[in-house]
């Protein structure tokens, strides 16, 4: 539901009572001269967190209040010990439910079991946490900053709120920034009070007024609600009139479109956000010089340049997906893995996508030009800073190429700010209802679910020309791309294999063409001469000649590797590429076996799933010969697509024959305190793994499904229950 469809008969109670406390605190100012700042912090992993803190940072001026903003990491700027003041916390989510790197020392702080119950009992805060649920663990990392500062005595001034980015971040801190307002200056209220300055009048107002967190449940099913005060309406939000546009379109155009809006849309006075300010200067300067090395763009450890050599494709010609298996040569390196482990590929955006970006922007004959990027002076953003992700001096192909995610699905605040490069006034119109509140439904179909990116728009409203500062500010750092390492440094010493499918996104009304991953597609076409195709084993012998190289870096897995007992059973669920990382495993047991033949094993059970057993059944050969050699004790395949003359039909998923096997499952995990993994799709597969182990737990112990969720969670608690999933 949008904000426009609500009622204002729905919206008359919560509307009587602001009206009440917008009177009382309009008495209050008229009394005694409010101290109004406020500590806001964030913690951010890719950038997304503290462009929200930015937003809260800037709407606060509007509202005659001093946001004092710093990145959590930056202790010594603040002191939660010593702090008066609401603190206002912004925090996203990483890995697996784990606070951002930023985040850690701050973590790491209040869980220290020496401290106090009462050490933050001084402490007024909110809290707005950033996830994807999507994943198991959403929004952990804000849960365990707002469990451990509860558990510290600090009290909430305003509910916490938790942001999908599977559905849209929007849908929940738009409503939360909203109710931040009078949520603080209730915060404030209670603060005078407590220094005992305020009146008789006021307090006895204040005492018959109820909380304003429980006004405000920012619970999934009411984000929507609509509450605007008189100056969120003058200052935090440019209120645009109706415009007399008429969008040009033929009469057959009733159906909205990323260039075409209807009622009750295309009618409606909107809501935009306030105009981002700019803060990045661009300076070209000559063409002589060198583009800084890879390993200058990543802050996360060391980085190796490695020889690809070998690339097989794993999958027929006629598969829905193409699957490709590489090989990387690190002998010469220091890079050191486990099965079970990842790695990321820094990889480059498109050529052809830089370069008809530059041909749109006017300057493909600047792209061999060296640019400085400075922070522009006398700018209003708070806390302007030159983006880590962009070289001191590099050239502008260069930063288009590696360093800028043009590819990223445009935030609210950047088409915001493309209003002001628009020059057709149907086309600002359409922009503008696209980042305002009542288009949010259009901007999350046309824009977020169509993966719409900076070139999409481009085309789609041509007369918008953004400088070249506008994309630097607003697109984020390109991203290295994670992929699990699907071999064994034990069995294979000195090479790291992986696998993926090629990503296709296909054309769609929003976006008329075509598009593979950025990385994937990128690989496939380096490792094209080295293709050997139907090769379904990486014993194939292939080329080892090529010179191709890719960057890449360590992302050690702290907890999704083999028992360290090898007695010990265990189950893996891998369908498609999910069987990356056991093929890894299965590779290390094999060689421990031969290593050790006095040592005691523990079974394994492998459970994989495909489409056709004759087009993407991935290491088929391989299962074989470790059950042959009984490296492997149980191999449990499925194919979703195949058909079957068999009076009962087979299973399609691997979820489905997990179920056939509950008193396995059961026994391994319950009786012979096994480890179970899953690693492939996580709404479409492994939720549907967790499902059917709840009903085999709750069966085989003739127990409630609630119990056995419990102990689902006590498995994973133990490190017992792991998974490694992408959305």
């Amino acid at each position: 539901m949008v904000w426009s469809q609500w009622k204002t008969d729905s919206l008359s109670p919560f509307l009587s009572i602001f009206k009440k406390k917008k009177k009382k605190v309009l008495f209050w100012e008229m009394r005694c001269d409010l101290k109004r700042r406020f500590l806001l912090l964030y913690a951010t992993q890719k950038g997304q967190a503290k462009a929200i803190a930015e937003e809260i940072w800037q709407q606060a001026g509007a509202h005659g209040l001093e946001a004092d903003m710093h990145c959590i990491s930056e202790m010594d700027k603040y002191n939660l010990e010593t702090e008066k003041d609401p603190v206002v916390i912004v925090i996203s989510t990483t890995g697996t439910g784990d606070p951002p790197d930023t985040a850690r020392k701050f973590v790491k702080k209040i869980q220290d079991r020496t401290l106090p119950p009462d050490h933050f009992a001084h402490l007024q805060y909110g809290l707005l946490g950033l996830g994807d649920s999507e994943y198991t663990f959403f929004c952990n990392g804000g849960k365990t900053v707002d469990r451990h500062l509860q558990e510290l005595g600090a009290q909430h001034f305003y509910d916490t709120g938790l942001a999908d980015d599977s559905v849209g971040l929007e849908l929940v801190v738009d409503p939360w920034i909203d109710g931040l307002w009078l949520a603080l200056e209730e915060a404030f209220l209670l603060q005078k009070e407590k220094e005992g300055m305020t009146s008789d009048a006021v307090s006895s107002s204040h005492s018959a007024a109820p909380h304003v967190g429980h006004e405000l449940n920012l619970s999934s099913e009411v984000q929507n609600l609509k509450l605007e005060d008189e100056r969120v309406r003058s200052a935090d939000v440019l209120t645009q009139k109706l415009v007399e546009i008429h969008l040009v379109a033929s009469a057959a155009d009733t159906e909205p479109s990323l260039v075409h809006s209807v009622p009750p849309v295309s009618q409606s006075a909107l809501n935009i956000p306030a105009l981002p300010p700019e803060y990045i200067e661009v300076q070209f300067q000559d063409t002589h010089g060198e583009n800084p090395h890879l390993s200058s763009l990543i802050s996360e450890g060391a980085t190796f340049e490695v020889p690809v050599t070998k690339a097989i494709q794993l999958t027929r010609e006629d598969a829905i997906k193409t699957a490709l298996l590489l090989e990387l040569d690190i002998a010469d390196t220091v890079f050191d893995y486990q099965p079970g482990d990842a790695f990321c590929v820094i990889c480059p955006n498109n050529v052809s996508e830089v370069e008809e970006l530059l041909h749109i922007l006017g300057l493909s004959e600047k792209a061999e030009y060296f640019i400085c990027v400075k922070v522009k002076q006398g700018t209003k953003k708070k806390g302007a800073a030159h983006p880590q992700h962009i070289p001191e001096r590099s050239t502008l192909k260069f930063i288009l190429t590696w360093c800028l995610e043009i590819r990223a699905i445009p935030k609210k605040a950047f088409l915001r700010a493309l209003v002001e490069c628009t020059s057709d006034a149907g086309e600002k119109r359409r922009l503008q209802e696209l980042c305002s509140r009542q288009g949010a439904s259009d901007y999350t179909r046309f824009i977020r679910d169509s993966n719409v990116c900076l070139l999409d728009l481009l085309h789609a409203f041509p007369s918008c020309k953004p400088s070249l500062n506008l994309l630097i500010e607003h697109l984020p750092k390109l991203q290295a791309r994670s992929y699990s390492v699907s071999s064994s440094n034990l069995y294979q010493p000195g090479k790291l294999c992986f696998v993926f499918n090629i990503v296709e996104f296909p054309a769609c009304p929003a976006r008329p063409v075509s598009r593979k991953g950025v990385c994937t597609g990128w690989l496939a076409e380096l490792v094209a001469p080295l293709l050997h195709l139907n090769k379904n084993t990486p014993d194939a012998k292939g080329a080892s000649s090529s010179t191709e190289k890719i960057s890449i870096f360590a992302r050690p897995n702290n907890t999704f590797h083999l028992p360290a007992d090898p007695s010990v059973p265990f189950m893996m669920v891998g369908p498609g590429t999910g069987i990356s990382p056991f093929i890894g495993f299965l590779q290390h047991r094999q060689k421990l076996r031969e290593e050790h033949t006095d040592w005691e094993f523990g079974e394994t059970w492998l459970f994989f799933g495909c489409r056709h057993q004759d087009r993407d059944y991935l290491f088929k050969d391989e299962l074989r010969c470790f059950l042959e050699n009984g490296t492997l004790t149980h191999l449990k395949v499925c194919f979703s697509r195949d058909s079957s003359t068999a009076e009962v039909a087979p299973p399609k998923y691997v979820q489905d024959v997990i179920r056939l096997y509950a008193k396995e499952v059961a026994r391994v995990l319950l009786k012979e305190r096994g480890y179970f993994y899953i690693c492939g799709d996580k709404k479409h597969m492994a939720d549907g793994v967790s499902d059917a182990v709840v009903d085999i737990l709750s069966m085989e112990m003739e127990a409630d499904k609630l119990e056995a969720m419990k102990i689902l969670a006590k498995l994973r608690e133990a490190k017992r229950y792991l998974q490694d999933v992408w959305s």
